[in-house]
C-alpha cells in the first residue's frame, strides 16, 4: 500500500518481553507471533537449546523480521547454530542480530561465516559477552572478509579476546568499507594488540565512526598510535578510552591528533585514565580549538579544583561547544563550584553535567544553585549524587526548582538528607511552574507520609517521575 504524503505507516509489529520465564503454554502463544513480526526481542527469558528449535522453525517461515535479540539466555552452541539456520532462509531479511551472553563459544563460531555470507542485509551484530576466544574470532573474520556482508556495526565486549585478535580484525579494517562501529572494550588486548589494531585502520578506507576499547589494557605508548587515527580517519566520532592506564603523558600525546584539522571527533571517552590537572591542561587546549567535541567524560581522574577551573575557564570561551561533561568522582570540592556556577550562568551549550561522588556539600551546592537560577542558563541534566547534600541545602534545590525553566532532570542520590530535605523539595515540585521531568533519589530514606506525599504527587503531575 502507498502512503500520501503527510501519512504515516503504520508502526512496526514488535514483540519485546524481557526476564520473564516463559511457561510452555506462554510459549505456545507467542510462536505465532515469532513467525510474522519484525521486531523479536525475548532477551533473559529462560530460553535453551530446546527452545531454539521451536525459534528456528517460526523464523524460516517469517520474512518480516528485521531484529532478533535472545540476550542472556542459555542458548549454547547448538542453539544458537539452530537459530543461525533459522535465519538463513531465501526470504530472510534480518538488520540487526542480538546473541550477547547467550554462551557461544569457539566451538559454535563455525556457523558464523556461512551466516554472514547469506544475509547481505545483516548490518549489526551483538555478540558480547560470549566466550568467543582469539579461535572464534578467527572464524568470524572469515565472514567479515566475504564481498557479500555488508555488517556495520559489530560488538564484541567481554569476549576472552587477546592480541591475537588483532591481526584478523586488522585485516578485515583493511578490506571493507562498509564497518561503522567496533566496541572491543574489556578484552585483554594489551599494548601490542592495540598497535596492530591501529596499523589495520591507518592501512584502511574503513568510514569506522565508533571505536570503544574500554579496559583493554592500552597504555600512554599506544596514544601516539591513536593520535594519527584521529588525524587520519575524518570519519570517526566516537573514541572510549575509559579504564585504561594512559596517564597524562598519553593525553599529551593524544591531543595532536584530536587538534587535527582532519579529526571530527564529537565523542570522547576518558574516564578512569590517571589524567590530572597536568592532562586537563591539555585537553582544554583540545576543549577551546574544536567545536567538533561535544561530549567529554574525565570522570575516575584526580583533576582536582585546579583541574576543574581550568575546564571552566576553557567552556566559557565561545569557540567551546560541549554539550556534555561528566567529571564524577574528580577529587573536586566546595571551592570549584563558583566557577561552575559562572559556567551554569553564562554558558548557552552545556547540556548535562555530572558532578556526583565528589565533596561539593550545601555550600558547593549553593554556588551551583546561583549560576542555575540565572535566566539565561540552558542545563537540562544535573547529578549531585553523593555530594554531601543534607536537608540544609535542599532549600537553595527547591528554591532553584522554581526559577529555573530548562533543568529536566535532577539526580540526589546517596545524599543525606531525610524528611525535611526532601519535603522542601516536594514544596516545589507540587507547584504548576516546576519544568523538571525526573527527580532520581537512590539511597535517600523518608517516612511512610512523605512516600504516601510523593505518590500523590507522581498521581497529579504526570509528567513527573520521582525514582528511588
Amino acid at each position: 500500500m502507498a502512503y500520501e504524503e503527510g501519512e504515516t505507516s503504520p508502526p512496526a509489529m514488535n514483540l519485546d518481553i524481557q526476564c520473564e520465564e516463559l511457561s510452555d503454554s506462554r510459549w505456545t502463544e507467542l510462536l505465532p507471533l515469532i513467525q510474522q513480526y519484525e521486531v523479536v526481542r525475548l532477551d533473559d527469558c529462560g530460553l535453551t537449546e530446546v527452545r531454539c528449535r521451536d525459534i528456528s522453525s517460526a523464523l524460516r517461515v517469517n520474512s518480516s523480521l528485521t531484529e532478533l535479540s535472545l540476550g542472556t539466555n542459555e542458548l549454547g552452541d547448538g542453539g544458537v547454530h539452530l537459530v543461525l539456520q533459522g535465519l538463513q532462509s531465501p526470504t530472510c531479511k534480518i538488520q540487526k542480530l542480538s546473541l550477547q551472553n547467550c554462551s557461544l563459544t569457539e566451538a559454535g563460531c563455525g556457523a558464523l561465516p556461512g551466516l554472514l555470507r547469506s544475509l547481505p542485509t545483516l548490518q549489526e551484530l551483538h555478540l558480547s559477552n560470549n566466550p568467543l576466544g582469539d579461535a572464534g574470532l578467527q572464524l568470524l573474520c572469515e565472514g567479515l572478509l566475504d564481498p557479500k556482508c555488508q555488517l556495520e556495526k559489530l560488538q564484541l565486549e567481554y569476549c576472552n579476546l587477546t592480541a591475537a585478535s588483532c591481526e584478523p580484525l586488522a585485516a578485515v579494517l583493511r578490506a571493507t568499507q562498509k564497518l561503522k562501529e567496533l566496541v572491543l572494550s574489556n578484552n585483554d588486548i594489551g599494548e601490542a594488540g592495540i598497535r596492530t589494531l591501529c596499523r589495520g585502520l591507518a592501512d584502511s578506507a574503513c568510514q569506522l565512526e565508533t571505536l570503544k576499547l574500554e579496559n583493554c589494557g592500552l597504555t600512554a605508548a599506544n596514544c601516539k598510535d591513536l593520535c594519527g587515527i584521529l588525524a587520519a580517519q575524518a570519519s570517526l566520532r566516537e573514541l572510549d578510552l575509559g579504564s585504561n592506564a594512559l596517564s597524562d603523558a598519553g593525553v599529551t600525546d593524544l591531543c595532536p591528533g584530536l587538534l587535527s584539522p582532519g579529526s571530527q571527533l564529537r565523542t570522547l571517552w576518558l574516564w578512569e585514565c590517571e589524567v590530572t590537572t597536568s592532562g586537563c591542561r591539555d585537553l582544554c587546549r583540545v576543549l577551546r580549538a574544536k567545536e567538533t567535541l561535544k561530549e567529554l567524560s574525565l570522570a575516575g581522574n584526580h583533576l582536582g579544583d585546579e583541574g576543574a577551573q581550568l575546564l571552566c575557564e576553557s567552556l566559557l570561551q565561545p569557540s567551546c561547544q560541549l554539550e556534555m561533561l561528566w567529571v564524577k568522582s574528580c577529587s573536586l570540592t566546595a571551592a570549584c563550584c563558583p566557577h561552575f556556577g559562572t559556567v551554569l550562568a553564562q554558558n548557552k551549550r552545556l547540556l548535562e553535567l555530572q558532578l556526583s561522588s565528589n565533596k561539593l556539600g550545601d555550600a558547593g551546592v549553593q554556588e551551583l544553585c546561583r549560576g542555575l537560577r540565572q535566566p539565561g542558563c540552558v542545563l537540562r541534566a544535573l547529578w549531585l549524587g553523593d555530594c554531601d547534600v543534607s536537608n540544609s541545602g535542599c532549600g537553595g534545590l527547591a528554591a532553584l526548582l522554581l526559577a529555573n525553566q530548562s533543568l529536566r532532570e535532577l539526580d540526589l542520590s546517596n545524599n543525606c538528607m531525610g524528611d525535611p530535605g526532601v519535603l522542601q523539595l516536594l514544596g516545589s515540585l507540587e507547584q504548576p511552574g516546576c519544568a523538571l521531568e525526573q527527580l532520581v533519589l537512590y539511597d535517600i530514606y523518608w517516612t511512610e507520609e512523605v512516600e504516601d506525599r510523593l505518590r500523590a504527587l507522581e498521581r497529579s503531575k504526570p509528567s513527573l517521575r520521582v525514582i528511588s
